[in-house]
């Protein structure tokens, strides 16, 4: 019996695939990445948790759909809000899609989080990031369009007396880097997941544009 188990080891280490450079890169960006996410988690145990889960509830997309549609009787035409109703559906798309193929199990010491579809089971990419940095992209990229929209409302100009899309365009960004930021800070998902979801929305949002301004050229 001594002599068989050497034996089914080598075979088995003859089976093995054998560690390639790429391979070995990835294990350690895998493993650099999760050491820097618990140490980010750990570190910011002390801010409170209500803050974070109030960001984390402003960036669901359970929150954001409705309030485009809800604004369409008002500006049907806008094709600000028609923009972030398409983005915001291809974003939910591409997100479960990558997270379908890639199946990256989140953070261990994730708590208390409630799943909205299947695939929500997986970190990467964050749909969170990728979510509320495609709504601040799109907003600046969109921005004198932006301006003319809350021009028209006398009401907005009136309460506030001047030009408040600038104010709100930087209240935006500060909120899609803060609310993508608390995605790791709760334990949802790893640093690699957030940067990834956040260059997804920016690119979606670009591409949107570029879309859109080439069916408007046409």
């Amino acid at each position: 019996m001594a002599t068989e188990i050497p034996a089914a080891s080598s075979t088995k280490a003859a089976t093995s695939p054998p560690t390639t450079p790429s391979r070995l890169l990835h294990r350690r960006l895998v493993d650099f990445d999760i050491a820097l996410s618990h140490w980010i988690h750990t570190a910011c145990l002390p801010v409170p948790r209500c803050l974070l889960k109030a960001l984390e509830i402003s960036g669901d997309g359970r929150f954001w759909f409705p309030i485009p549609i809800s604004l369409l009787p008002f500006s049907s035409r806008s094709p600000i809000l028609i923009g972030l109703i398409l983005g915001s559906l291809f974003d939910l798309l591409l997100i479960g899609l990558i997270k379908h193929l890639v199946r990256r199990p989140r953070p261990v010491y994730n708590k208390d989080m409630h799943l909205t579809f299947a695939v929500d089971h997986w970190s990467f990419p964050s749909g969170h990031s990728s979510r509320v940095f495609f709504i601040a992209a799109f907003l600046n990229l969109y921005a004198d369009p932006f301006r003319l929209l809350l021009r028209s409302h006398r009401w907005v100009q009136g309460y506030y007396g001047g030009e408040p899309a600038d104010l709100f365009l930087m209240f935006i960004s500060a909120w899609s880097v803060a609310t993508s930021a608390s995605r790791v800070l709760l334990g949802r998902h790893f640093v690699l997941d957030v940067i990834t979801g956040a260059c997804l929305g920016v690119l979606e949002a670009v591409l949107l544009v570029c879309l859109s301004k080439l069916y408007i050229n046409r």
